[in-house]
């Protein structure tokens, strides 16, 4: 049955860019499907554009906020038009990683050792042993991402820029050698894993959305149990937020340690990219599912009260 479908996209993230291009790819799958597709290209104004357009559905393309965070979902709930992807909980938690991981570490997905500080605490000098990780407590894209390795004498001082944009909380986690895998969830089905191998330092903003910034291998050349490990872990994840629609989990691997001792749950993403080169189309390819299908799925599933 078509439907009336707004493809929500743009916004004002530092993810912009990689938002419009995963609503451009998905608008154009829906109108091969014989849907009636109006892309909005997300301001201040939406609750007053989507009542003017009165979609039936509205697939969120969004990347981080205000379409991650819970905001987004909270209009929509308002307007009562029915929507993809995580409600306004999960959405809220998710976005906020420290919170998450206790969140994950309540049902056993293990997380990298780490802490919370000001960037002004954390630029005065080493608040853990390097190597270490500092991010955003609310960024996507691995935008604000600093590695701090054994031979740097100090933390890097562009956390102490008047302008800087990611907020006052920083996360520092210690730093996982090894493998980058990541696997998405469609439901209740935790689809295979890739292993992401950068071609540039590490799978940052370039890597994930510039082609031939980064490998991708399917399925990841691990054993069987960790492949299978990831898998569960990605849905124990997912439901540990409370997602909805489809999700994707990002995880380091330690591949030294023996068994499935090295792993851990680094976050979940709950608006993954839809990208030409993104890795959820390339995981439900690998299903057996296209990417018109994987589209149609997720405004088949949407609803309000997610």
């Amino acid at each position: 049955m078509s439907k009336h479908v707004a493809v929500l996209m743009g916004g004002w993230s530092a993810e912009r860019e990689i938002s419009l291009r995963s609503g451009k790819a998905c608008a154009e799958a829906l109108a091969r499907r014989g849907h009636r597709v109006t892309r909005i290209d997300v301001g201040r104004d939406i609750a007053a554009v989507l009542t003017t357009v009165k979609p039936d559905v509205a697939l969120n393309m969004l990347h981080g906020r205000p379409g991650e965070d819970g905001t987004l979902q909270g209009v929509l709930e308002i307007l009562a038009i029915p929507y993809s992807h995580s409600g306004v909980m999960a959405s809220a938690l998710a976005m906020q990683k420290d919170v998450a991981k206790d969140l994950f570490r309540a049902a056993d997905v293990p997380v990298p050792e780490g802490l919370v500080a000001s960037r002004f605490e954390v630029a005065k000098g080493h608040v853990l042993p390097p190597p270490y990780v500092i991010k955003p407590i609310a960024e996507g894209s691995s935008v604000g991402v600093f590695i701090v390795r054994e031979d740097h004498a100090h933390p890097p001082q562009e956390l102490t820029r008047e302008d800087w944009p990611y907020g006052e909380r920083l996360i520092v986690e210690k730093y996982i050698a090894g493998k980058e895998l990541t696997c998405a969830v469609m439901g209740d089905r935790a689809l295979g894993v890739i292993e992401i191998v950068p071609t540039v330092r590490f799978y940052d903003y370039e890597a994930k959305y510039v082609p031939g910034g980064s490998k991708h291998l399917l399925p990841a050349p691990v054993s069987s149990i960790v492949y299978q490990q990831v898998r569960r872990l990605a849905l124990a994840a997912h439901h540990a937020l409370g997602c909805r629609g489809v999700s994707r989990a990002d995880f380091r691997y330690d591949d030294r340690v023996e068994g499935t001792g090295g792993l851990v749950c680094l976050e979940v993403n709950t608006q993954p990219g839809m990208t030409e080169t993104s890795l959820v189309p390339e995981l439900a390819a690998h299903a057996g599912i296209t990417f018109d299908e994987l589209v149609q799925w997720m405004i088949e599933d949407a609803s309000l009260n997610r």
